[in-house]
């Protein structure tokens, strides 16, 4: 199956954050906080968003930090995505 989001949507997923940090100490999933950076894996086509005309900045592939609590996350063939509004989308990574 795939994913063909809506209007001003973009559907991410989030990348793994390392799992040490700097000094080395090895972190458990309990106490690694939910990632922020994400990657572009489907942009909607844009267009008219609530009276307003949305034009799509982003593209797949592109690396994004997102709002932390922001989107829908769904899990479909055994990935998790989120899917978020452009306007949801804080800064590009390059």
């Amino acid at each position: 199956m795939k994913l063909k989001p809506l209007a001003d949507r973009v559907v991410l997923k989030m990348v793994e954050t390392e799992e040490t940090t700097k000094s080395g100490i090895i972190l458990t999933s309990a106490a690694k906080e939910k990632p922020s950076i994400a990657e572009v894996v489907e942009v909607g086509p844009g267009g008219i968003v609530e009276g307003n005309e949305v034009k799509m900045t982003v593209k797949v592939g592109d690396k994004v930090i997102t709002s932390k609590y922001s989107g829908t996350e769904i899990k479909l063939d055994g990935e998790e995505y989120i899917i978020v509004r452009q306007g949801d989308i804080l800064a590009v990574v390059e």
